[in-house]
Order: C-alpha cells, then sequence, then structure tokens
C-alpha cells in the first residue's frame, strides 16, 4: 500500500512525524527520502536543546525532548576559528560567525545533515557586530547585522559601525538599511551576546553587563529605542526570550528568586512567572546561562549538569510548567568530560534548510 501512495499524500503522512522518526523514514528507501525531503511539519513539536562546547570545537550536542535522550553529533565541516551566534530555528540551522580581527564572516550549518555554507560578504566590512535572526516564513528569512569596528583607513584607527544591514535568504545578498546612534553602535560592539528577540516589528538585543538594558530597532521607522530591565542593576543573570510574539526577560537575584517579566503595550515590564524556589535556588549563581525560543526557555551552566526547562505544555496551549532535566554526562555508555557551553534551540527540518544550499 504504502508503495502505492502518491507523493503528495505521503508528504503529509511524513508532516506529523517528529523529527526523529522522520529522518528513519527517509532512509527506507529513495521514494521515502525524496519524500521526506519536500515535508514541512505541519504539527508543533517541543524545539530541540542544542549544546555546543565553547573551548571543543566541531561537536554538538542535541537533546530529544519526546524520547527524552541526548545525541552526539560532529560539525566536522565548521572552521575552528567560528562561534555559534544563534539558531534560525525553523530552518534547523545553526548561525555561525568568525572570530578574530578580520571582518566577519557569518555562515550556517545544518547539524543533523552536516551541510554548511558561508553566506556572502557584507556590504560593509566589519568585526564583531550584533546579529539579529527574523523568521518572515519557513522558506525565508532575515538576518541583521548591527555595530561592530570598522577597519581602519591607511594610516589612521579603526572605528565604530554606525549601520545596520539585512540579509534576506531570498535575494541572498546584503542590503544596508539604515544608520543608528554612534553610542548605539559601541554598547551592541562591546556588551551584546548577540541573541536577540523579534516583537511586534521591533528586533531586540540585550547588553551582557549589569546594569542590563536592551536597544530595540523599530522595523517600520527605522529608529532606535532604550529599554530598561526590570530590576537590572540587581540581577545575577539575565536573558530575553520570546513568548507568544512578545518580548520577555528572565532573570534571576542572588538569593535564588528567578522571575519572568513581559513587556506590556506601553513598554511596561509585568512579572507574570516565578520559577518554583526549589529549582532557583540551585540555578542561580555561577555560571548561569538562558536561551529562549517560542514554546520553551532553559536554564543552564554546563553540559554535564542538571538544567531546567520552562515549557509550554502539550496538551494545554495556554499553560507553562518547570521541569528538569539531566545533563549529557554519557553517550552510548561512554562517559564524556564535563565542558562549558553554549545552548540553544531549534526545531530540526529537514526540508526547510533547504533553501540555504
Amino acid at each position: 500500500m504504502w508503495n502505492n501512495l502518491p507523493s503528495d499524500l505521503l508528504s503529509n503522512v511524513f508532516s506529523y512525524l517528529p523529527p526523529h522518526s522522520l529522518a528513519r523514514a527517509m532512509v527506507t528507501c529513495r521514494h521515502w527520502h525524496d519524500c521526506g525531503r519536500s515535508t514541512t511539519s505541519r504539527h508543533q513539536h517541543p524545539p530541540w536543546f542544542v549544546a555546543l562546547p565553547t573551548r571543543t570545537r566541531n561537536l554538538c550536542f542535541v537533546h530529544n525532548p519526546i524520547e527524552s535522550t541526548w545525541h552526539l553529533l560532529g560539525l566536522k565541516h565548521v572552521p575552528s576559528l567560528t562561534r555559534p551566534v544563534s539558531t534560525i530555528p525553523g530552518h534547523g540551522l545553526i548561525l555561525f560567525k568568525s572570530t578574530g580581527s578580520v571582518p566577519v564572516q557569518l555562515s550556517v550549518c545544518d547539524p543533523f545533515t552536516g551541510r554548511f555554507r558561508h553566506l556572502p560578504q557584507l556590504q560593509k566590512p566589519r568585526t564583531n557586530p550584533a546579529v539579529g535572526v527574523i523568521e518572515v516564513c519557513p522558506s525565508r528569512c532575515k538576518i541583521y547585522v548591527a555595530g561592530g569596528m570598522s577597519e581602519a583607513e591607511s594610516g589612521g584607527a579603526a572605528s565604530y559601525e554606525p549601520t545596520l544591514e539585512m540579509f534576506d535568504s531570498r535575494s541572498d545578498n546584503w542590503t544596508i538599511i539604515g544608520s543608528m546612534p554612534v553610542e548605539f553602535a559601541v554598547r551592541l560592539t562591546v556588551w551584546t551576546p548577540n541573541e536577540s528577540v523579534y516583537s511586534r516589528g521591533v528586533l531586540y538585543w540585550m547588553t551582557s553587563a549589569r546594569a542590563y538594558s536592551i536597544m530595540g530597532f523599530d522595523m517600520s521607522s527605522n529608529k532606535w529605542k532604550e529599554l530598561n530591565v526590570p530590576m537590572g542593576d540587581t540581577l545575577e543573570f539575565a536573558a530575553m526570550v520570546p513568548r507568544d510574539g512578545k518580548l520577555a526577560v528572565i532573570g534571576g537575584t542572588h538569593d535564588g528568586n528567578v522571575l519572568v517579566w513581559e513587556l506590556g503595550e506601553d513598554d511596561k515590564w509585568n512579572v507574570i512567572e516565578r520559577m518554583p524556589a526549589e529549582l532557583g535556588k540551585r540555578f542561580v549563581g555561577g555560571s548561569t546561562k538562558c536561551v529562549g525560543i517560542e514554546g520553551g526557555v532553559c536554564l543552564y551552566k554546563e553540559i554535564a549538569k542538571e538544567m531546567v526547562m520552562w515549557r509550554r505544555d502539550g496538551n494545554h496551549k495556554n499553560k507553562w510548567e518547570w521541569y528538569s532535566i539531566e545533563g549529557c554526562n554519557q553517550i552510548s555508555g561512554k562517559r564524556l568530560e564535563n565542558y562549558p557551553i553554549k545552548g540553544l534551540f531549534l526545531h530540526p527540518n529537514l526540508a526547510c534548510s533547504s533553501s540555504f544550499f
């Protein structure tokens, strides 16, 4: 029966499979492989957590939330002088940028297939700009770079680059779309760890030094604005996360109190959630980091240590729950070293990533 199914019908069936099951189905035969390549997921599966060691290159640990298992992937095609910036979640891609004093080079990699590609060179050569991502639709995304250090003129000193430019995956090129205050360029270059959140027409970045603050670029007006972070001068850690299309901030104080604020219509912050006290006391302090995606947030420290998830309940759209997961300390029975990591979220998608390659 399966051999006689039309390709479009088989692709529809495949669209309801979670990523790991789709991958298994695609190795069955050429027909199933071709159908799987053209499949776009229609059922919202929980995002996968990706852990990239910050000191050991070419390794990638991924957590399957459906089976609660860890897997080790190799990133042999990713150059050593790069570091992860963020993900393009719906496309299943990790976005990297080059390190060092040379003009920045951005690249994308599908960790599940190993496909890797450098993006075209920027219009303005710059080092260490802030990077942001907006997913327009399943087949299109836009990547933004803001600030950074421009190359020195002959005999002169390097300066901050007060411009913003955008890469469109549809046209496959960069365009300068506006200017920015020099003081914003300085802060985005020096104090921004690159995670961005897009909400209601504004692309936001947060500074990484206390007191925390947020800078946003309004797409409709081409204007910049600044927001204070609630309790920004007292938080031990803070991070922006998207939640139901709105901008949220999660942060923790030295006494283990972890709160979530949501930005209201009038640019005022409202407390919407508190982490259970028994979890908060274990996660505030030290090297606590946080990353978020629509539908999920993770607090983490190192690859082998316990992590805390805050995720939408699959059976109740408006209900979110806190729970802990074990870190990755062994794979296939082999014990692993503990690593400091950069955590990211993505939805494995074997079809959407093809728009980049």
